[in-house]
């Protein structure tokens, strides 16, 4: 019996319906090579008839992995997959939500508001609050509000860059308040404003925007929903410095599109918390 790595080979497209009985299988995954094949469409229904079940990889990876794999992912599977439910009522009581949690951070994180913008001014010249072009909702450009965490015009030579661990723009108080999101704080404002969501995808620049849809596929698909404060590619992956990193938060953006609800959201603040906690994927 021959192997693929430590896998055993068990027969051919021709030998399904022996393979099946012989090893008593109860559920069949079509990889995603084989899809584009030729493949035994009369054995497939004939073990779906005969209480097999049948399953696509790319579902198993996104059951598996909690992301949807950008990696031989076409478009039928996209239109044809469960999810991806943006109904009225969901829209507005996201919003409502985004609404509650943003006025209920902002009062409880008052005190901040008092002490950083005098340690930022200590630390380093130039203004507390740091703003930038990102893009929104249906590619829509706005405006971001954040505490100043780099030393001021930090990319006034080099253009925008992609931020890096032990970057040395980032000021001494900057280090500290991006280990906690402190910095992030102002963001409540885009979130009443309606430019983005308490969850969603991470606002990204319009100069990385225009490269990463060049290259990665589905990349204009984030764009279906608002930005986010946090998201499920936020708690699930560290800050993102390159394209390989774009492309695996993307797939975990799409995920959270296609499983999007309130109670999904829910599970993210939670997890956001304990991110914050443990300092981890901040940068």
């Amino acid at each position: 019996m021959s192997r693929l790595e430590t896998y055993e080979i068990l027969g051919s497209y021709s030998d399904l319906l022996s393979i099946i009985k012989r090893q008593k299988a109860d559920r069949i995954i079509v990889a995603l090579d084989d899809r584009r094949g030729k493949l035994p469409v009369e054995d497939l229904v004939s073990c779906k008839f005969a209480g097999v079940s049948i399953d696509d990889s790319l579902n198993i990876q996104e059951e598996l992995t909690g992301k949807i794999m950008t990696s031989g992912l076409y478009p039928s599977w996209l239109i044809f997959s469960d999810g991806f439910n943006q109904s009225r009522l969901l829209l507005a009581l996201k919003r409502l939500s985004d609404m509650f949690l943003a006025f209920l951070l902002l009062i409880l994180s008052l005190p901040i508001w008092i002490l950083i913008p005098l340690v930022i001014k200590i630390d380093s010249p130039g203004p507390v609050l740091f703003s930038q072009r990102r893009v929104g909702e249906k590619e829509k450009i706005f405006k971001i509000y954040k505490f100043r965490s780099m030393r001021h015009e930090a990319e006034k030579a080099t253009g925008p860059v992609w931020c890096d661990v032990n970057d040395d723009r980032i000021t001494r108080v900057g280090n500290f308040i991006r280990r906690l999101r402190i910095d992030e704080l102002p963001q409540l404002y885009n979130i009443l404003r309606g430019d983005m969501s308490f969850v969603g995808p991470r606002p990204e620049r319009p100069s990385f925007v225009k490269k990463l849809k060049e290259i990665i596929p589905f990349y204009s698909e984030r764009f279906a929903i608002k930005p986010g404060l946090t998201g499920w590619a936020q708690i699930n992956y560290p800050y993102g410095a390159n394209v390989e990193d774009a492309n695996e938060k993307l797939e975990y953006d799409l995920y959270y599109i296609k499983h999007l609800s309130i109670l999904t959201d829910l599970i993210i603040v939670l997890r956001t918390a304990k991110v914050v906690l443990l300092r981890f994927g901040s940068r």
